[in-house]
């Protein structure tokens, strides 16, 4: 029976894979016998330490982490040793932790690192120079990075759920593709079944045999192989299915979406709810989701307003001032909902949308949200997928606590939520669709050139990529400067004629992409029409950190007003006013106000 100070902890590491040793929870913080990992001189400490008793060694709080020497269940043959490497002599130094935080560190011996034997890791292949410290095997050169080094799989699953048989861990990086997934990934452990000659990594054991993705309308059943009928391309990365691995698919009657294993339950896609044993949700009907109520012929109720909305045809003489509710645009074109005693106008589309919808850009359902917020700040008023800040519609995510670890609650506009999650943009020749992030790659953004950090739109067949804050900027729109016909969009079609704007008088790039109309010629940077708060609808009024009160103002007359810090004129079709005498002409300059 354990004493009340002494609990069981993680293995030790100098313990053999086969025959793990526990650690014991020590009380007094400081090891009598000195920490096996840094030596006794280390005079930090916490409340506890822990005790190996079998191989009688014990350790400061974290220290049994780094340890000076381990048994790697990667390498169990030969223990392996905590090593430096001499970035500028390329020798190699075997120590322990406290040697290698003291700044003084001067070993006497080293290893020569004879034709780069040690450059990179024996198990993953990573750069050992990028790191301070790795683990080595003297006698078979055998090295491990710190994350490698870190990882410990069990030596036997005995009741997998993927699979019948016990499996048994593969010391050996997989450079064969995985049953499971499909993939080949020298970092993610494997096992095998050496009767069914059946080989998993670590990660693809447990995959859940039934769920749910926002991407698709049914649910998805875990296949260990799919009928040659079904071979195609993966539905959320657009690559090809091998049917000889496991995979996604729907069991609808005349739906053939297949999906790839990984694709199909990486974070960004799938919300981690396994769907085996619980019901089957009843479909929603239209009623629950619909926006509004039919009242008479083109007459409505709208949920989002309080009076009838009439269904109008656009007339450009009256209503190329009217702008919509839901998107902040102008109406134009097309069919718009007109209010019956105010000025509330709604695109016929936009009007449409329902109040609850399962979306690609996010794993959990989206409600539909109206209200603009009464409070500003990036949290509150930003798009999480094209960080613009808006006053419009916007979908809200309806899960408990998603959103809780960035401490921001995912929204998006109505101009981004009308973006397929498979299209052909007018800029590219190729479909685009809504990639699954990694983070890891650097991608640009073809039209603005900066780095996609988050949302964006990937090409299937090549390495073009667009973000959404270039992607949803509308082909024509209707400004003051051309009363005549809609400016259009052009995507960096070069000429030999020289373009300026009319709103800088600055000349025009035209590898960039501008606005033009031709009857009379009229160009525009892009950026001069669309500001940092260009779908902020004017009227709308803000607190500015809780205190100050700014009004977001058409900038639609003749003389433009005078930014209060920048000193030059507000050129976007809005601008932030704190008082008659007071505008600015961005958030920049209303932040240095403060």
């Amino acid at each position: 029976m354990q004493s009340d100070d002494e609990e069981e902890g993680p293995v030790c590491r100098l313990s053999h894979p086969a025959h793990p040793h526990t650690l014991s929870y020590r009380t007094g913080g400081k090891p009598p016998s000195g920490c096996f990992a840094s030596g006794k001189e280390m005079t930090f400490c916490d409340a506890f330490y822990y005790l190996c008793k079998t191989c009688d060694v014990e350790f400061h709080d974290r220290c049994h982490m780094s340890p000076r020497k381990m048994t790697h269940p990667f390498h169990p043959q030969h223990p392996l040793v905590f090593s430096v490497l001499n970035h500028k002599t390329m020798i190699i130094y075997e120590c322990n932790l406290h040697e290698y935080y003291d700044e003084g560190f001067t070993p006497q011996s080293g290893i020569p690192d004879h034709g780069n034997v040690f450059e990179t890791c024996t198990w993953c292949g990573g750069n050992l120079k990028d790191y301070s410290f790795f683990y080595r095997c003297s006698i078979c050169n055998f090295c491990l990075d710190p994350p490698c080094s870190k990882i410990f799989p069990l030596p036997t699953i005995p009741n997998p759920k993927s699979h019948h048989h016990s499996l048994f861990f593969l010391p050996r990086p997989l450079l064969l593709p995985c049953d499971a997934c499909g993939l080949v990934e020298k970092k993610n452990p494997s096992y095998t079944c050496l009767q069914c000659n059946y080989i998993v990594h670590e990660s693809c054991i447990d995959l859940p045999r039934i769920i749910k993705i926002t991407r698709h309308p049914h649910r998805l059943f875990y296949r260990p192989f799919l009928s040659p009928t079904l071979s195609s391309s993966c539905r959320l990365c657009y690559k090809t299915v091998d049917i000889k691995y496991g995979q996604y698919s729907c069991n609808h009657e005349d739906c053939s979406y297949v999906a790839h294993s990984k694709c199909s339950t990486h974070t960004t896609v799938w919300d981690g709810s396994e769907l085996e044993w619980e019901p089957e949700e009843s479909v929603e009907t239209e009623e629950d989701v619909a926006p509004f109520k039919r009242v008479g012929d083109d007459l409505i109720i709208h949920f989002c307003h309080e009076h009838h909305l009439r269904l109008d045809k656009y007339n450009g003489v009256r209503d190329a001032e009217k702008q919509c509710q839901a998107c902040t645009l102008h109406i134009d074109s097309r069919d718009f909902y007109n209010c019956v005693q105010c000025d509330y106008f709604l695109h016929e589309v936009c009007a449409n949308l329902p109040r609850k919808l399962d979306h690609a850009l996010h794993n959990h359902p989206l409600v539909l949200d109206p209200s603009p917020p009464q409070e500003y700040s990036f949290l509150s008023v930003g798009c999480s997928v094209c960080s613009r800040a808006f006053t419009g519609f916007r979908y809200k995510c309806c899960k408990d606590g998603c959103g809780e670890e960035s401490r921001r609650q995912f929204q998006v506009d109505v101009r981004c939520i009308l973006v397929p999650d498979y299209f052909t943009h007018k800029s590219h020749e190729h479909p685009l669709f809504i990639p699954i992030s990694t983070g890891e790659a650097m991608i640009f953004c073809a039209s603005c050139e900066r780095r996609c950090a988050g949302y964006y739109l990937q090409c299937t067949l090549c390495d073009f990529a667009i973000c959404y804050e270039c992607a949803t900027i509308p082909n024509k729109l209707h400004n003051k400067y051309d009363v005549h016909q809609p400016l259009s969009l052009c995507y960096g079609d070069v000429s030999d004629e020289t373009y300026w704007c009319e709103v800088c008088e600055e000349e025009i790039d035209q590898r960039e992409w501008f606005y033009t109309c031709n009857k009379p010629c009229i160009t525009i940077h892009r950026s001069c029409l669309f500001g940092s708060f260009a779908y902020m609808k004017p009227g709308y009024t803000f607190h500015y950190n809780r205190s100050l009160s700014v009004k977001v103002v058409s900038n639609t007359s003749n003389t433009r007003p005078i930014c209060h810090h920048c000193g030059f004129r507000c050129s976007s079709s809005v601008y932030l006013e704190l008082s008659t005498e007071t505008h600015m002409c961005s958030f920049s300059c209303l932040t240095f106000l403060m």
